[in-house]
């Protein structure tokens, strides 16, 4: 008997340990602020952060994912690769990837990103400024049309000042 209930525990613990090691690598590690938490200062990590209780101050996840729950309170300066807003946020945003503002969210302040959604109800105030991709860059329409009008709109100018000048 001895052997029979060691010999279960033995292969019980590969069988744990198996799926813990193989989930763990492609499962990105998160924190989450439950709604009963209450925190003020400045908060940096290297992993996906969600919000259901009450932040103020600064949130730094760069590469990493920020979400405000839809009972998260947030009044903070954020910068972040991704940001999804479910509840309440003032602040601004830098986000080097997307902003998306779900029905339930209400945000009041300035976003800077690269792309934005917001979905049909949520409650928006907010100056924002998308970034171009470098790629992307169209010239800009007056750039080639100074160039070539700059010299001879300048040339003209001066011979017909030197001409009324001249006149004079």
């Amino acid at each position: 008997m001895l052997r029979k209930s060691s010999s279960p525990r033995e292969e019980h613990q590969p069988v744990r340990s198996s799926p813990a090691v193989s989930t763990t690598p492609t499962a990105p590690q998160r924190t989450v602020i439950g709604e009963h938490i209450a925190i003020e200062g400045d908060i940096r990590g290297k992993e996906d952060l969600i919000i259901e209780g009450s932040v103020k101050g600064s949130i730094s996840l760069q590469a990493h994912h920020l979400t405000v729950g839809p009972k998260g309170k947030v009044e903070a300066e954020i910068d972040a690769e991704n940001v999804t807003i479910s509840g309440q946020l003032i602040g601004n945003i830098k986000a080097a990837g997307k902003v998306e503002i779900t029905r339930e969210a209400d945000f009041t302040g300035e976003i800077k990103a690269r792309r934005i959604s917001v979905e049909d109800g949520a409650f928006l105030k907010a100056v924002i400024e998308l970034e171009r991709e470098a790629q992307k860059k169209p010239t800009p329409l007056n750039a080639h049309a100074d160039k070539p009008a700059g010299p001879s709109s300048k040339e003209g100018l001066g011979v017909a000042g030197k001409q009324q000048g001249g006149g004079s």
